[in-house]
């Protein structure tokens, strides 16, 4: 057999079996470096790519920037965001929805996580909105679908692997899904509205809410996010003007989260910083490992040649380019609800980067297509992570929560092929 076919059996069959997408990934390797011929695909060479694939100054941005969204996280800092947002636009039809919107549009500048935004945003938004009349699976729902803002505004972390995998500038990655996610953001805004202005909603309820944040007044209320939303400011500044690397943005921070979480709201202590340092590491064991044998997949299909012969395959089945991306759309969005997003861009990126540099797709704009794709990995069973963590906090099942998403995921995918088919929206800030 060849190196493929025994690659493709021995992948698919872990992955029917139930075998982690890490190992099955790792196991599909050897098995073509141990049963085949391919030339070059051994175990060592196997086992020596895991290794150097970390071996990178660019990938410490990752580890740092999922610290970082710990310490914000816990130390409150989306609850000043939306007392900000929410002071300004509360009493609109659907303001607090947007309120949540634009809250998780400025937590994803300093997450760079999904689930992460949807935790933070969710467990202090919900109750309130529960409370003041809003459909509860509806508006976890919402919630759920918001938060894949968290990887769209830089710093993305996603972004962040993609321009590792497509030898592509972060810095250009960062830069180019600031549009495409205030786009996506805006829909949902427009969604929200149109909802809530038809099935109508607690007037009283929401400007006696609201009267009660406008009490402190402007000034109190500026004064209590400025720092929460200063630091978007300093990251993305810092990279787009060209003073900081990604690298070093996230190491500034790093140092601006612990100074502001424990000296100027002093809501972390400490005696928390272990559970911080815990929780950091729980996610990014599991990220790293899947990175490194992902990437050098990548490696392992290049040798085996595969990128070609799928880019053949590809361009002499469809003749057009509309055709050409939707197909490579519709594999993002399949592949997207059975794997988390990072393996899923990790795998496949190797493949369809050289296809669509072939129809003249600027990597850049591909990036940003791929991880506005794949980010409805992140609200669609069977995988869904933002599901999964809207359901713990609201009590929701899964299946009543993925039914409500499906229409705001709908709007969600109209923003997404103007982001596809309209490469101003990636690239006008370049």
């Amino acid at each position: 057999m060849s190196g493929l076919t025994v690659l493709a059996i021995v992948f698919v069959g872990l992955l029917v079996l139930g075998v982690p997408i890490g190992v099955s990934v790792g196991w599909s390797m050897m098995a073509v470096a141990l049963f085949t011929d391919v030339h070059g695909v051994t175990g060592e060479y196997v086992y020596r790519n895991i290794a150097s694939c970390l071996d990178s100054y660019v990938i410490l941005a990752v580890p740092l920037f999922i610290f970082c969204g710990v310490v914000m996280g816990r130390g409150g800092i989306s609850k000043r965001l939306f007392d900000f947002f929410g002071y300004f636009i509360g009493n609109v039809t659907a303001g607090l929805q947007a309120t949540v919107v634009i809250t998780c549009l400025f937590y994803g500048a300093i997450s760079g996580s999904s689930p992460a935004t949807v935790a933070a945003v969710g467990a202090m938004t919900l109750p309130l909105l529960c409370d003041l009349g809003y459909d509860r699976v509806w508006t976890t729902a919402f919630i759920s679908v918001a938060g894949t803002l968290g990887v769209m505004i830089p710093p993305s972390i996603p972004f962040i692997w993609y321009g590792i995998t497509a030898s592509e500038s972060i810095s250009d990655l960062f830069i180019a899904g600031i549009l495409p996610g205030c786009l996506v953001g805006i829909f949902l805004i427009g969604y929200g509205y149109i909802y809530w202005k038809i099935k109508g909603e607690d007037k009283e309820k929401i400007h006696a809410s609201v009267s009660v944040m406008r009490k402190k007044g402007f000034i109190q209320v500026f004064k209590e996010s400025f720092f929460a939303i200063l630091m978007p400011v300093i990251i993305l500044g810092g990279i787009y003007s060209g003073v900081m690397t990604p690298t070093e943005a996230a190491c500034i921070a790093v140092i601006y989260s612990f100074i502001i979480s424990q000296c100027v709201y002093k809501t972390l202590s400490f005696k928390d910083y272990p559970e911080v340092f815990r929780e950091t590491l729980k996610t990014l064991a599991s990220v790293m490992y899947i990175v490194a044998v992902a990437m050098a997949f990548g490696r392992v299909l290049a040798l085996m040649g595969v990128p070609t012969v799928v880019n053949n395959a590809v361009t002499s089945i469809f003749s057009s380019k509309v055709a050409i991306i939707l197909f490579m759309v519709v594999i993002m969005i399949l592949l997207g609800m059975v794997m988390e997003v990072v393996s899923a861009l990790l795998i496949i990126a190797p493949i369809f980067i050289p296809i669509a540099t072939s129809i003249g797709i600027d990597p850049v704009h591909f990036g940003v297509i791929m991880i506005v794709v794949l980010a409805t990995g992140f609200v669609t069973p069977p995988v869904g992570l933002n599901l999964y963590v809207a359901s713990g906090m609201s009590g929701v099942g899964i299946m009543p929560l993925g039914k409500k998403t499906y229409p705001i995921l709908g709007v969600f995918m109209i923003a997404a092929l103007l982001v596809i088919f309209v490469p101003w929206f990636s690239m006008a800030l370049l």
